[in-house]
């Protein structure tokens, strides 16, 4: 199965991507944040800098894609190309940050992409106040995020929950951010997993000859 992990800047994917990796013998696709060229100088600039951030973001996407997310048959990603499009560069157009001809480009190359992709078989949201992911944002200390304004967050979090409400390429398990907090709690993690086996994603098998033999 593909599982795709989504959520706002701060949600926790990436650790909730570590730990259902490790649980359920998926491979882990992370999102590449460090390594875009583009992302402080967005930050501090994002009219200058959105179209060149979101392009990174887009290629680097495919190129997981098809090298990784096609190619396995139990993987986990941690957001996806559609989180990319119609939540963040859909945000950059709606406050000015994309003109017309950036825009324009950006969805010719994102219609031209999207169909040679897999679709997930199992979307998990974390869904997070702005207050939670502020917190989050500040624990973690990224320099760079530090900047980011509380309204493009807001703006992201409506956006999120327009995206999450309309899709419909698998089931959605919608995880209360807030209130739980799986890198603390097991219990948390214990529930995220009950229902995630009960929409679909079963355990590893385990080799009983191998575990016979150890």
């Amino acid at each position: 199965m593909y599982v795709a992990i989504s959520g706002n800047i701060g949600s926790g994917k990436s650790t909730l991507t570590s730990l259902m990796a490790a649980r359920y013998a998926l491979r882990p696709v992370f999102e590449a944040v460090d390594e875009n060229p583009y992302l402080q100088d967005f930050y501090a600039d994002m009219s200058r800098w959105a179209f060149h951030s979101q392009a990174f973001f887009l290629a680097r996407r495919l190129e997981q894609h098809l090298l990784q997310v096609n190619a396995s048959d139990r993987v986990i990603q941690d957001r996806t190309i559609y989180e990319d499009a119609l939540v963040f560069a859909r945000n950059l157009r709606l406050s000015g940050n994309l003109d017309d001809r950036d825009w324009s480009t950006y969805q010719a190359l994102y219609r031209a992409v999207t169909p040679a992709l897999r679709a997930p078989g199992l979307l998990v949201y974390l869904d997070c106040s702005v207050s939670t992911l502020e917190q989050r944002i500040a624990g973690r200390g990224r320099a760079y995020e530090r900047s980011i304004p509380t309204a493009y967050l807001e703006r992201l979090k409506v956006l999120y929950d327009e995206w999450v409400a309309s899709y419909d390429l698998s089931p959605v398990l919608r995880v209360p951010g807030d209130r739980l907090d799986f890198v603390s709690d097991p219990e948390a993690f214990t529930w995220i997993c009950a229902q995630v086996e009960a929409l679909g994603l079963e355990p590893p098998v385990l080799d009983l000859d191998t575990e016979g033999s150890a």
